[in-house]
């Protein structure tokens, strides 16, 4: 049986190994890993974020969003709008061209994990997701 250390070494030579794949997948967008989590997040906000929002479920400082969101813009894949209901805040939304792109970078990261998770059958995925998920609870959801 395995112990704890030795799950955590695993889960994490795995992450290690899902992360090169992405980065290799990506690195034809010319993107950055923070400009690729930015897109990501934005397009599962489902809807224009705020840059605060954007910044805080990326966990880093809002500084660090602005250079972020600038670079994004400059290549023509996020647009601002002034906050109907904040005229202080901003909000972000992709655009076409940043649609089209996180589309392709879905299609790489996808690919990468089939690769990776290719020795596994439908059945052993189905019990990996149903343990995972159960790790990914917040911890007082635990039974």
């Amino acid at each position: 049986m395995a112990t704890s250390g030795e799950l955590g070494d695993l889960i994490q030579r795995t992450s290690k190994r899902l992360r090169r794949a992405y980065i290799g997948a990506l690195a034809p967008l010319g993107l950055t890993p923070a400009q690729e989590r930015a897109l990501l997040t934005i397009t599962r906000a489902g809807e224009p974020i705020r840059m605060g929002a954007l910044a805080e479920r990326m966990d880093i400082v809002p500084r660090s969003v602005t250079s972020l969101v600038d670079a994004l813009e400059d290549a023509g894949l996020v647009s601002r709008t002034m906050d109907p209901d904040n005229r202080r805040s901003i909000l972000l939304a992709l655009t076409q061209k940043g649609t089209a792109v996180q589309r392709v970078m879905a299609e790489a990261r996808a690919a990468a994990a089939a690769e990776i998770f290719a020795p596994l059958t439908p059945t052993q995925r189905a019990q990996l997701a149903g343990l995972l998920e159960l790790l990914d609870l917040p911890r007082h959801h635990h039974p």
